[in-house]
């Protein structure tokens, strides 16, 4: 990692939505569990005190509780995908990768999940 990369780690955030394709998935809101991690150059914020030299980790989060509350997903991929294109969508952004676990989806597992990631070309 170079000295002025910097990582924000999003770690268990905890939103509820529709996902799935069962009857009661689609009645029923449920819990998702949300891990974002993003990799930036911060050689300016390193050096200042000015917000705008950083990537704001409270707006992307906002973004994400938006996206996630307020729409319906079938698919795990979809919702995961949709979270990392918020995750990657800044200029600044050299990799960005989203795991998001499904409490319960599984009778004999902790969760189901998915991860999908994001590096610039």
């Amino acid at each position: 990692m170079d000295k002025d990369q910097a990582v924000i780690r999003i770690k268990n955030l905890r939103v509820r939505t529709f996902i799935g394709i069962n009857d009661d998935e689609i009645k029923n809101k449920q819990d998702v569990i949300i891990n974002v991690i993003i990799k930036y150059c911060a050689d300016k914020a390193r050096n200042s005190e000015d917000i705008s030299d950083a990537l704001n980790y409270r707006t992307i989060t906002k973004s994400i509780i938006a996206l996630v509350e307020h729409n319906r997903f079938l698919l795990l991929e979809k919702l995961t995908s949709d979270v990392l294109a918020i995750a990657s969508e800044h200029d600044w952004v050299e990799h960005a990768s989203v795991e998001i676990d499904k409490p319960h989806a599984l009778r004999f597992a902790d969760s189901v999940s998915m991860q999908l990631s994001y590096n610039k070309q």
